[in-house]
């Protein structure tokens, strides 16, 4: 992660922005780091306010949940990058939000109750990379056969599967 002094930089640089503006006003903390490049914004959020965050945002604008991805940054710790892409209709801007996890502690807040539609992100996540969405109203396996083992997209992951 970048030094605090950039997240610092670029609250501060744009702080006319409505999600940093909103999540500023209600708990800035929140914001573990922050970076504006080639037009985008993406804030890290700490693993433990996900929903609320998600929530303050909504309020502020972000109607709209595109996606939730996962990367495994093995064999960094924390190890996994789950990335969620926002849209705000009314204001026009996308924003990206990442949430970083650790490989022994896999579980991040679902964000279902916010944005439903992220039911079929979530199982597709815990599928392939094995992060675990507490509070998911069906966390399963939606891609690879319910006896499958492991999660094929972790970079340990064997080549040839697990024999």
């Amino acid at each position: 992660m970048d030094a605090p002094n950039e997240r610092d930089a670029v609250l501060q640089a744009h702080a006319q922005n409505h999600a940093i503006a909103a999540l500023l006003a209600v708990k800035p903390a929140c914001i573990v780091n922050a970076r504006f490049d080639c037009g985008e914004l993406t804030l890290w959020i700490a693993r433990d306010d996900i929903r609320p965050v998600c929530r303050t945002l909504q309020k502020a604008g972000y109607n709209f949940l595109v996606d939730v991805t996962c990367v495994d940054w093995y064999p960094s710790e924390p190890r996994f990058q789950v990335t969620y892409h926002l849209l705000s209709h009314s204001l026009k801007q996308r924003l990206r939000l990442c949430v970083m996890v650790d490989s022994l502690d896999t579980e991040v807040a679902s964000i279902t109750p916010e944005w439903p539609s992220a039911n079929f992100y979530e199982r597709e996540v815990w599928d392939l990379f094995g992060v675990r969405f507490g509070g998911h109203p069906n966390l399963r396996r939606i891609m690879l056969p319910d006896e499958w083992e492991g999660h094929p997209l972790r970079k340990d992951y064997p080549v040839e599967g697990y024999r």
